[in-house]
């Protein structure tokens, strides 16, 4: 694997859809942390995360929706008034927010996180 930053994009940008899944990891926070001990895991649609950088810092809010197209999450709470009045969500890229709490209804979801900790 390279190290030239060029290659890294380009990986980035080329990779496959379920790749992508794993380069969308949001790090957990401390209690969840110490709980799984791991430091990250990929976001999913019900996770409840907080902003921890930009206009929406430290708002908390479950993942409505994950972009693996355009690496972003839509997150309730945090959305912005459109000229016409419509709300409509904010995009957030997943290094800028943090796992609060995780759902947990998925089996698979749970074997993953065993196998990792």
């Amino acid at each position: 694997m390279s190290k030239q930053p060029r290659k890294q994009r380009k990986a980035r940008y080329n990779a496959p859809l379920h790749a992508r899944h794993k380069l969308m990891a949001v790090t957990l926070s401390e209690e969840l942390r110490e709980q799984l001990e791991t430091r990250s895991l990929p976001v999913r649609k019900g996770d409840t995360v907080m902003v921890m950088r930009g206009d929406f810092k430290e708002t908390e809010g479950k993942v409505e929706k994950v972009d693996y197209k355009n690496y972003r999450l839509f997150i309730e709470g945090v959305s912005v008034q459109k000229p016409d009045g419509n709300q409509t969500y904010h995009p957030v890229h997943p290094s800028n927010v943090m796992l609060v709490e995780l759902e947990l209804d998925d089996e698979e979801r749970n074997e993953a996180i065993e196998r990792k900790g």
